[in-house]
């Protein structure tokens, strides 16, 4: 049964159950089918991991896409292995976590939808098959502002422009014949894609604007599995120059800075969550352009640490949201007697992403800074300064809502069972990676190494390919 295709049938099942949900008339019901399919596609991505990790491959019988494609398109790597259920698990913790007043702005149709695309991505390294399914991902989001009625100009200058530059710079690539002697006008167009979809200055607004204007759910599911970082690493970094790499690192300094310090100041909890996030991205996708092994296995981790911690903190503020509406931070609201529980998610997964010791984000920071530090102390600065300020925001945050006054209300402010259920999952994961960090860290060191042999080859052929390489002397 190992040998089944596991991660074709979770693709296919996202994408059949996106249709089936889709017809159901009734949200219960909708809803209740949705999540049991959410979670099959979850309980899918777990033995395809395990099956790359255990080195077996699909038996030739099973093979899908062989027999669709005849060839395969979508595996796993030891860059995607632990993404990809990551991502899944990320999906199926908030269907779980939808309250009932949420049900009818939380389509669970477009959530697998995005899944199955999102799911699709992550396991592809083939560059055009990489840049359609990058395409299609930006499509939901933009059906999400459409149909609650918000402007989409924001989003569609910023996507489209993403789109633009992604598709004009690969095919240049590609028209190079050889990624290692691209020309220098087309690896720009590809950084500034990447810079684009993550959220680096000055094409950052749009960030902020889509946490404002969709639901939190979707807006959390979008950005959390940081797909900008992937694209860099599939397009960009392998076969890109020292300059362009320097030049992606200058960018990403400015927005971790800078990101990092809007978050102390904001006084609305999703912009707050935004520029965190924001700032998060910006430093993972820091690491990973100074190209040495420690500084990328860190990078690689905080990565995985940022889709497990952010994702658990952005869903402790959407449950704080169904309760309290949008949630200002001009004042100290006293919560804590009425939800200990989200308090003590909300501290455990805010303080696991600013790299708190005994939890997942506190290795992966430290690596991510030793690696810097070592390659440049000015960039091992701003990672300080900005986890620094990360920690300041967090622990701000945290007081304003839970400290304070006693607030009084005539209901029960309680988490309902499945929001438990959800929120303490994804707490628990932060704490058991931060004890027990070594089968991590190994396999994210070997992804690592992955990327820099990648990286070598390219430069390899790239001196081979000059002009006079053959007349040198060995």
């Amino acid at each position: 049964m190992i040998e089944f295709p596991w991660l074709e049938v979770s693709l296919i099942l996202a994408a059949l159950g996106a249709v089936s949900v889709g017809c159901l008339r009734s949200p219960g019901r909708a809803y209740g089918w949705g999540l049991a399919i959410t979670a099959a596609v979850f309980a899918c991505t777990v033995p395809a991991w395990l099956q790359h990790y255990l080195g077996l491959k699909t038996s030739p019988h099973w093979s899908i896409q062989e027999a669709l494609f005849g060839t395969i398109i979508f595996q796993l790597d030891e860059l995607s292995a632990p993404l990809v259920p990551a991502v899944a698990l990320l999906h199926f913790l908030t269907a779980l976590a939808t309250a009932r007043t949420k049900m009818r702005r939380f389509s669970l149709s477009w959530s697998l939808a995005s899944e199955s695309i999102r799911l699709a991505t992550f396991s592809c390294a083939t560059p055009w098959v990489l840049i359609g399914l990058l395409i299609a991902c930006a499509i939901p989001p933009f059906v999400e502002l459409r149909n609650r009625g918000k402007s989409t100009v924001v989003y569609r200058l910023h996507m489209g422009l993403f789109v633009a530059l992604l598709i004009i710079g690969w095919a240049a690539v590609e028209a190079a014949g050889n990624p290692a002697v691209a020309p220098s006008w087309a690896v720009i167009p590809l950084m500034a894609a990447v810079l684009i979809r993550c959220g680096a200055i000055p094409a950052h607004c749009w960030l902020t604007d889509w946490f404002e204007n969709a639901s939190f759910g979707n807006a959390l599911l979008f950005v959390a599995p940081l797909t900008g970082v992937y694209a860099a690493l599939r397009l960009v970094i392998p076969s890109s120059p020292d300059w362009v790499l320097l030049g992606i690192v200058s960018f990403s300094q400015a927005t971790a800075i800078y990101a990092a310090a809007m978050a102390v100041f904001q006084v609305e909890a999703r912009r707050f969550f935004a520029y965190l996030f924001l700032s998060h991205a910006s430093l993972v996708l820091l690491g990973l352009e100074l190209h040495t092994p420690l500084s990328l296995t860190g990078a690689l981790c905080l990565w995985f640490s940022t889709i497990l911690s952010l994702g658990g903190f952005g869903l402790t503020l959407r449950a704080l949201e169904g309760r309290f509406g949008r949630l200002s931070l001009a004042r100290h609201r006293g919560l804590y007697d009425h939800s200990p529980t989200l308090a003590v998610c909300f501290l455990l997964t805010g303080l696991g992403s600013v790299g708190f010791p005994g939890t997942l984000g506190f290795i992966s920071t430290e690596l991510l800074v030793d690696g810097a530090s070592s390659a440049s102390p000015v960039v091992g600065l701003v990672m300080v300064s900005a986890a620094a300020l990360n920690g300041i925001a967090v622990l701000r945050v945290y007081f304003l809502l839970f400290a304070g006054a006693r607030h009084t209300s005539t209901v029960s402010l309680e988490m309902g069972v499945r929001e438990r259920m959800a929120l303490l999952a994804l707490a628990a994961l932060v704490l058991c990676g931060g004890l027990f960090p070594q089968p991590g860290i190994a396999t994210r060191y070997k992804a690592a190494e992955e990327l820099l042999q990648q990286r070598h080859r390219h430069e390899v052929s790239d001196l081979a390919d000059r002009p006079g390489a053959g007349n040198q002397p060995g």
